[in-house]
């Protein structure tokens, strides 16, 4: 009988080991709080308005990720320039600062000293304790995790495809709305996903730049540091469970690769 591999034994012993140190907490949340609890829980309108709120501005700051990140991402999947790799390095930015940061970044642009805060102000724009405000950061956060994927992949589609449409006649737009839009969004749909789970995870800048209107990371945080484990663990678990439901319904009208080939 034919010992195993000890690397690929050691390989299996970590991966259990791994999913066991993230699925184990999960459990322990969810299955922690009784049925009663997670049912009245459900029944609290400010719960529900702060489930909801979080999902509104996360696909609100999906949306804007599509509408500025796509054509930041083909030019960097197709183009190659002076200062690229800065750029690369710009973009991935949010995702090393820490959050506290970013809210405070933020507030101060948009105050009363600045130039842009003025801007704003006198245009009936406000950022601190208001919808915008947490859109905008919600964006902030959010923005390299859909760059970074459409950009991958418009490297998967071969330039050679573009070339033939342009050589018929296509200008670039044509090209990109009948040949390369077609064949990338599936990893657009992805990475407005991944644009989304990051929004709806936030909490260090959004706590900073608006604790009110409440979402719903910012009440576990209010709950818990009020009330402790006992109130905070329903309103996650039901958090869970949303963007459970929302990631699978939005991975099921995501195309396979077989029909995209």
């Amino acid at each position: 009988m034919k010992r195993p591999d000890p690397f690929i034994a050691l390989s299996f012993g970590m991966g259990l080991l791994i999913l066991a140190f993230i699925i184990l907490p999960l459990l322990e949340m969810i299955f922690q709080p009784s049925a009663a609890m997670l049912i009245e829980t459900v029944q609290d309108r400010d719960v529900l308005r702060a489930i909801w709120l979080s999902v509104y501005t996360a696909g609100l700051a999906s949306l804007i990720s599509f509408i500025a990140g796509t054509p930041l991402a083909y030019l960097l999947a197709r183009r190659e320039f002076r200062g690229k790799k800065f750029i690369e390095s710009v973009i991935d930015l949010p995702i090393m600062i820490p959050h506290p940061v970013i809210g405070i970044a933020i507030l101060s642009m948009a105050g009363r000293d600045h130039w842009l805060g003025q801007y704003l102000q006198a245009a009936g724009i406000r950022i601190m304790g208001s919808l915008t405000g947490i859109v905008v950061v919600l964006t902030f956060v959010g923005l390299p995790f859909y760059i970074n994927t459409v950009k991958n992949g418009f490297e998967d589609i071969p330039p050679r495809l573009e070339k033939i449409s342009r050589s018929l006649g296509a200008n670039m737009t044509s090209t990109f709305l009948r040949v390369t839009f077609p064949m990338a969004w599936r990893s657009m749909v992805v990475g407005a996903i991944m644009c989304m789970a990051r929004a709806i995870s936030e909490f260090g800048a959004v706590v900073i730049v608006a604790y009110h209107p409440m979402v719903a990371p910012v009440m576990i945080y209010e709950r818990f540091t009020a009330y402790g484990l006992k109130y905070s663990q329903p309103v996650a678990v039901w958090l869970i469970f949303v963007c459970l439901l929302l990631f699978l319904l939005l991975r099921l009208l995501s195309p396979s690769k077989h029909q995209t080939a």
